[in-house]
């Protein structure tokens, strides 16, 4: 097996912003990175009470960008009370059409500012530019777009129900899309009238703090959005505080497990937006050419990092050896490398922890007897890197078949029936994704109706919306993000007068 390699170190359609290939030192250019940042709250920039800080690191080269300030219980002590200021001053109460145009001038400036975003995404995450400035920018625009429409329409929302905002929202994102994930939440959360305390992942916080720059040049009331940057143990303050009316985080389903012990019994509203272990159904009738173009985007967008990753291919046994030497033959073709390259398909990998857990799964699977195959993309010298893999020769009870990887990583099965692939398929704790690709009408409602997963796309995978609600079963959580179910989970709900 070939292992990876690494050096561990200190709205609108935006293609035509991009349409030439911008060098990697040009590309920094764009991007100013301060030596180090402050938290938000209340509408200022401030030091950390007790003064700690963290650094911030390329996963592309290694190299140090920036200290990041480690908030504490007290920090988020303040940004609670700035925000619930915030909201009791008068955000709550502000006329839904005013509303709607602070959140509509915040859409416009995040495309204003797309490049800047865009670049300082794949410098941060280690993610392709491609897929920053073509998917991530744009739909997280698109989320401010859309909820700011609603803003003055939420009665219409829930039919029969009068709406009211919750209060103080604590929202906790992850790593793996900073800006998009911020988005996700902020946007119905701001629409409904409710104020916002943030807090991104320590390895990706840049983008977060320049969403906040943002926030402030659209002149939001001080305190509508604070942002409190640090670990987990400032993720497990803000989780925890009793001046919270709603946690809504997205990650791992261990650390989702913990905060719904504590949210339990307090009153206080949840969603969690946990891990996934989604099956990629693949049926003897389906469009090959189409079908290994999905399987790649599902598994290798992002480097994997996709909670929603078609992670476990599950293919009809009469096509199986045709479909992986053709797969075979266009992981080849991936290009690993620069980030900031618009021609890379599969970046660095966001920390050298995370590219130690993908080897150990990695390595952990070849003990068990399963085959490792790997693409010969060469890869960049210094960085976190990880080469395309499939994993087949599965039993099913390797923990690289039950757990979630995160990372380039496909685990392969095959069977012969509909019944045999739906019960595979649902042979999970998780239940956030799931795909499948054949060309009857009838056979994608019979298995879309038994697949035990949030999402199913047919014939398709990875495709998002803001109109579009998602979320998960099972251990992959529960409450709906995007689409008018996504509004609820931000609103107060009681039966309109008659």
């Amino acid at each position: 097996m070939t292992t990876a390699r690494s050096q561990t170190g200190t709205g609108e359609n935006l293609a035509e912003t991009f349409s030439e290939y911008v060098p990697s030192v040009e590309a920094r250019d764009i991007v100013s990175i301060k030596p180090r940042y402050g938290l938000l709250i209340g509408g200022e920039e401030r030091e950390p009470l007790q003064g700690g800080a963290f650094a911030t690191i390329e996963p592309s080269s290694g190299d140090h960008l920036a200290e990041i300030s480690e908030g504490t219980q007290a920090d988020v002590d303040e940004a609670v009370a700035a925000a619930r200021g915030a909201f009791e001053a008068g955000w709550r109460d502000l006329a839904p059409r005013v509303r709607a145009k602070y959140i509509f001038r915040l859409a416009r400036l995040i495309q204003d500012r797309a490049r800047e975003l865009a670049v300082l995404e794949s410098i941060d995450g280690g993610k392709p530019i491609r897929e920053s400035r073509d998917i991530d920018i744009p739909l997280s625009a698109a989320h401010f777009f859309y909820h700011a429409g609603w803003a003055d329409k939420l009665e219409y929302a829930v039919p029969g129900m009068r709406t009211a905002p919750l209060g103080v929202m604590g929202q906790i994102i992850p790593w793996n899309f900073p800006v998009l994930m911020a988005a996700w939440k902020m946007a119905p959360a701001l629409a409904c009238g409710n104020t916002v305390v943030l807090k991104p992942a320590e390895t990706t916080s840049l983008t977060a703090l320049l969403l906040g720059e943002i926030v402030q040049e659209a002149d939001l009331p001080p305190g509508v959005l604070n942002i409190v940057t640090g670990a987990g143990e400032t993720g497990a303050a803000l989780a925890a505080h009793p001046g919270v009316d709603k946690v809504a985080f997205t990650g791992s389903t261990a650390v989702g497990k913990k905060i719904a012990r504590q949210v339990a019994g307090t009153g206080r509203r949840l969603t969690l937006e946990l891990g996934g272990k989604g099956a990629h159904v693949v049926f003897d009738d389906a469009a090959l050419d189409q079908a290994i173009e999905g399987i790649v985007d599902a598994i290798f967008f992002n480097q994997g990092h996709v909670c929603c990753a078609g992670s476990r291919l599950l293919v009809q046994e009469g096509i199986a050896d045709h479909l992986l030497g053709r797969l075979k033959q266009r992981m080849e073709l991936l290009r690993v490398g620069d980030p900031l390259d618009k021609n890379t398909d599969v970046g660095a990998i966001n920390s050298h922890a995370q590219l130690q857990r993908i080897t150990e799964f990695v390595e952990g699977a070849e003990s068990e007897g399963c085959a490792i195959h790997q693409s010969g993309a060469p890869l960049p010298e210094r960085g976190f890197w990880f080469r395309p893999t499939l994993v087949t020769g599965l039993g099913g009870s390797e923990r690289i078949a039950r757990e979630e990887v995160f990372g380039p990583v496909l685990t392969v099965q095959t069977f012969r029936t509909e019944a045999e692939a739906v019960a595979k398929a649902n042979a999970t704790r998780y239940g956030l994704s799931a795909g499948v690709w054949t060309e009857k009408g009838s056979r994608i409602l019979w298995m879309t109706q038994r697949l035990k997963a949030g999402v199913v796309w047919a014939n398709t995978f990875n495709q998002f919306d803001a109109a579009s609600p998602f979320g998960g079963v099972r251990e992959s959580g529960f409450g709906r993000e995007g689409g008018r179910q996504g509004l609820e989970e931000y609103l107060q709900l009681e039966p309109a007068a008659k």
